[in-house]
């Protein structure tokens, strides 16, 4: 079709090819593209105008033939004779026969839309490369439907009006209404969609078809239309014939439909003026389109390309605060695996020196357990004396054995330690037990923060974490119950003892069997018991609930390097994984879009 060939092509591809490229590569997701939309109630002529621009036919038919938005991609190429490329969704076909159009794109409706008469805004886009077409790219949209028809849904009118209007409402889209002469140009819903959201007038571009269709006498109405007489539109009318169903019936080309049209308006009493115009035929009309779309490519282009950079610039922003995330080369990524624990192991060191703080202070919280214990030991001396001046007051004085200094009834004395001293076992317990909680929730805590990114390393350690401090529990409890052993056997050395005697006022020379001296006697050694518990409990925990227990930790972490399975451990959250995945491509594809403006 040499007759629709451009003669400005070498000046119009490249802004078209931008614009496409941008559009392939997924810019119209981030930001409005110049565009074609091609409107036009059902029975409009609007596949036949599309069928005289593309040079091959579409599918055709009663009801809904458009059931998906298509982008019909027109490359002028005088060194190919004819191909074409049809995408949609993750699929593309290369072909390079005309007469395949119809079935490939059938095909993808079937894909997108289903089987049937149901609709879908997924785009699919038809590229035809030929030396008989001219350079320009459209959409094509559903055809208007006011009512629905034996199996169509309900709401087919409100879906397609919808699809519709989320293409034409862009203010830098061109919207191309098609509108039969035969009808009274004020009804048309094509007009209408296109007034409501260009109510200026300032981006529609209306084509009118079936000009051999109008009654005779009503030319010169047809003529104030052309004239922007009756509707008034910034870019005008154009005014095409094309095949009618008798012609398709007949096979007539689509290269001879062409010439016939031009007959038609040179033979045409009252339509002939029109071609001097230039307001007449396919030919002009793709002219037209091809290079208003150029120039609403030129006129946003510095819009667009500011935007891009913005838009950039935000989506790097995003980018940089999800970084971090695996590397795909195994010896980098066992690098990397290294790096996350090594920076998990040393919070855990620094947590149990007490360098850092997660949550509450650790050691604010065991210091104020172990005050609790203290005031336990503290709360258990009432008790002790009156234990004590019992047994003082039950015996006599009896001659001293193996027994400490002042005491004449050795085993009565080492009765009443022992069972107070056992006594105390219970809130050992229950101190040990609220430092392990603490500690595995700090742990935990640091584990959630450090792991957050990989569930299967986050969980790993959880469970290292969970049994460690298990094993230390137990450990630090056999060690408690063994320090409670030992005082069962009621020991001290002779000079400490004596010491705390004298404090207690018990301990001179003269009067060691004197039986008014137990009770000062027995709470002396309570007070080295007390001394002895205080501490060396809370030692016990926080060595091994704590101390060791850190050092295990960071040693089981360190052992996940040797094992085999190093992408299941760094598997990351798949929120977070698609995420990054999703922000770099579109980074990549701000970066392409960037690049190819600023290469025009």
């Amino acid at each position: 079709m040499s007759s629709l060939n451009c003669q400005l092509a070498e000046k119009v591809r490249p802004f078209i090819d931008l614009i496409d490229d941008m559009r392939s590569i997924g810019i119209d997701k981030e930001l409005p593209l110049p565009a074609i939309a091609v409107v036009g109630d059902q029975s409009s002529g609007k596949s036949s105008v599309l069928e005289s621009l593309s040079g091959v036919a579409l599918p055709r038919g009663t009801g809904i033939v458009t059931r998906c938005p298509l982008l019909l991609q027109l490359c002028n190429d005088r060194t190919v004779t004819w191909d074409a490329v049809i995408s949609y969704g993750e699929k593309l076909i290369l072909f390079d026969e005309p007469s395949e159009v119809v079935r490939y794109v059938e095909q993808a409706q079937n894909t997108l839309a289903g089987k049937g008469m149901g609709i879908c805004e997924d785009l699919i886009t038809l590229k035809i490369t030929s030396s008989t077409v001219c350079d320009l790219s459209l959409i094509d949209l559903p055809g208007i439907a006011r009512v629905a028809v034996k199996g169509q849904p309900d709401d087919i009118g409100v879906q397609i009006n919808n699809i519709i209007k989320k293409f034409i409402k862009n203010k830098i889209t061109i919207i191309l209404a098609v509108v039969p002469c035969n009808v009274d140009i004020a009804t048309t819903e094509a007009l209408k969609m296109a007034q409501e959201v260009d109510p200026e007038g300032t981006r529609t571009l209306a084509i009118l078809t079936k000009p051999d269709l109008i009654d005779p006498g009503a030319e010169k109405n047809v003529l104030e239309i052309v004239h922007n007489r009756v509707i008034f539109l910034n870019m005008g009318y154009v005014i095409v014939k094309c095949r009618g169903q008798k012609q398709i019936d007949e096979n007539m080309s689509i290269t001879d439909a062409i010439e016939e049209e031009l007959v038609f308006f040179n033979n045409h009493e009252h339509f002939r003026s029109l071609l001097r115009e230039e307001k007449a035929t396919t030919k002009c009309l793709a002219t037209k389109l091809s290079n208003a779309l150029v120039k609403q490519i030129k006129k946003y282009l510095p819009q667009m390309s500011e935007k891009i950079k913005e838009r950039l610039g935000q989506v790097k922003h995003l980018l940089s605060q999800i970084e971090g995330g695996p590397p795909m080369e195994p010896a980098e990524k066992r690098m990397f695996l290294i790096q996350v624990i090594t920076d998990f192991n040393e919070q855990i060191t620094q947590l149990s020196k007490g360098d850092i703080i997660v949550e509450e202070n650790l050691f604010v919280f065991m210091r104020k357990e172990f005050t609790e214990w203290m005031e336990c030991l503290k709360n258990a001396k009432s008790h002790y004396h009156e234990e004590v001046q019992q047994v003082v007051d039950e015996y006599d004085q009896e001659h001293r054995g193996s027994e400490l200094p002042g005491f004449s009834n050795y085993r009565v004395f080492q009765n009443v330690v022992q069972k107070l001293v056992a006594e105390l076992k219970i809130p050992a317990m229950t101190t040990l037990q609220k430092i392990r909680v603490m500690v595995q929730k700090q742990f935990d805590s640091l584990s959630k923060e450090s792991f957050q990114k990989y569930p299967c390393l986050h969980q790993v350690s959880m469970k290292q974490i969970e049994t460690i401090q298990e094993k230390q529990s137990i450990i630090a409890k056999e060690r408690i119950m063994e320090q409670f052993e030992m005082e069962m056997q009621v020991y001290t050395q002779d000079e400490i003892f004596n010491k705390h005697s004298r404090k207690e006022g018990t301990a001179e020379d003269s009067d060691h069997d004197t039986r008014s001296k137990y009770p000062g006697l027995l709470k002396a050694y309570y007070e080295i018991v007390v001394q002895r518990l205080a501490d060396q409990v809370p030692m016990l925990i926080r060595y091994f609930i704590l101390k060791q227990s850190a050092k295990i930790v960071c040693c089981e972490m360190v052992d996940l390097l040797h094992r085999e399975n190093i992408d299941n451990i760094l598997q990351e959250v798949s929120e977070i994984g698609e995420h990054r995945a999703k922000l770099q491509a579109q980074v990549d594809r701000l970066k392409l879009a960037n690049d190819k403006i600023s290469s025009l």
